[in-house]
């Protein structure tokens, strides 16, 4: 059934990006009816399209990420949509391994673990998500990793730290959804790789 708070949060999660979804994707309609009619809006057009996009992508993502998991399953199509759409023009490279059909709360996790991932590959780099008999596995590699040693230490401890920032609550929540479903993260990083376990 899961953690009471976090199913809350999760519910409230998906709500909110229920929520904005829909007057994004109304801006996203109107700017494609503006190119249709002829109008050419040049520079500022094309920033605006691209922000709509970039907005889009990212609630995408966190209504998995952090929005209520449910008994759906993503096909490999959708997840990679997501993930491409979320990582263009980023410094980041994300490939998605899985070529069945996965559980909406795998995947969630998978997304939880991605953020993690991310936060240590400030300066980009590649992570590949992989799944085999039940386990996943996310391998970061990048010229240089930022790791926050404390941080990291919650994906393992779950013993949160008083000062953990908003844009962190990944490293908390995943050990939490994981234990939920009997797994346990586990982390490795040595040079400039990370393997990141569930």
């Amino acid at each position: 059934m899961g953690t009471p708070g976090v199913n809350l949060a999760a519910l409230i999660g998906s709500r909110i990006c229920h929520d904005l979804i829909s007057p994004i994707g109304a801006i996203n309609n109107g700017l494609e009816l503006l190119g249709m009619s002829g109008s050419d809006g040049g520079a500022e057009m094309d920033l605006i399209q691209e922000s709509v996009g970039n907005a889009s992508a990212r609630i995408r993502f966190f209504r998995i990420a952090f929005g209520a998991a449910g008994d759906q399953m993503m096909g490999r199509a959708e997840v990679i949509a997501i993930l491409n759409d979320l990582m263009e023009g980023a410094r980041l490279q994300v490939a998605w391994g899985p070529m069945d059909a996965q559980p909406r709360s795998s995947v969630r996790m998978a997304f939880l673990a991605l953020l993690c991932v991310e936060n240590a590959m400030p300066y980009g780099g590649r992570i590949e998500i992989s799944q085999e008999a039940g386990s996943w596995l996310l391998h970061g590699r990048a010229d240089k990793l930022n790791i926050d040693e404390a941080l990291w230490s919650v994906l393992t401890t779950q013993d949160t730290p008083d000062d953990l920032r908003p844009a962190q609550v990944q490293f908390a929540l995943l050990p939490i959804i994981a234990g939920d479903e009997s797994r346990r993260v586990r982390t490795e990083i040595s040079g400039n790789e990370i393997r990141l376990r569930f």
